[in-house]
């Protein structure tokens, strides 16, 4: 007799952000009807976890944080999602997320990109991914030093820096040109889960402005 087939146990995380779309379900219900499909197809024994009304920008989410843990534990084999921007809608996020998966051993799969970590075409989509987000800070970290170093040559006294995320602090630079006040700034962020360079949750207009006269910030609005 053939030994019995193992059952490969998925978490499918589904997310959305905003009241309205937590309101309806309709966001939810697409992305469930997405992982079962796609977890009936394989026969992997599937269970779901939701974020309701909460932001990408971190992967500070109870939903996912449990499922990460659960994972870790080694309790669940895959961590599935329908889209890259349902897990994080950072890069910099999803290449830790890959390296945890490869330490902790367990599988990542992305129905939208075609990433499933256990296959060589899913593992280099997802490496690439990775390897983009380290070569586009590593570059960032470059222009900005020698941005730096050109504005201390001409006499520019620049405030300190941010603390804050490239992503981040080029949305304040970006939002301010297109003419959003310091406090619409602060409520968008507010209500995106993004926290302060000092890790807190209320973005003054004060705060908004410190980044907007931080030297990460003088560098991207050249």
């Amino acid at each position: 007799m053939g030994s019995k087939k193992e059952i490969v146990r998925a978490i499918g995380y589904v997310r959305v952000s905003t009241g309205g779309q937590v309101e309806s379900g309709a966001g939810l219900d697409a992305q469930r009807d997405a992982l079962m499909t796609e977890a009936a197809r394989r026969g992997w024994d599937l269970t779901i976890v939701a974020d309701e009304g909460l932001s990408g920008g971190t992967l500070k989410r109870p939903a996912l944080m449990e499922a990460l843990a659960r994972l870790d534990r080694g309790d669940a084999d895959v961590l599935m999602a329908s889209k890259l921007d349902r897990v994080s809608r950072s890069v910099t996020d999803f290449a830790e997320l890959l390296e945890r998966a490869t330490e902790k051993k367990w599988r990542l799969v992305l129905l939208d990109l075609g990433v499933d970590t256990s296959t060589p075409a899913g593992e280099f989509v997802a490496n690439t991914i990775a390897n983009s987000a380290q070569y586009e800070r590593r570059l960032t970290g470059q222009r900005t030093r020698e941005a730096l170093a050109a504005k201390k040559a001409t006499g520019v006294r620049l405030g300190r820096p941010s603390g804050l995320s490239t992503e981040t602090i080029a949305r304040i630079v970006q939002e301010h040109r297109a003419g959003a006040s310091l406090r619409k700034i602060g409520a968008g962020l507010e209500a995106d889960g993004v926290l302060t360079g000092r890790g807190g949750t209320k973005w003054h207009a004060s705060a908004v402005k410190a980044v907007l006269e931080s030297q990460d910030a003088a560098v991207l609005a050249r």
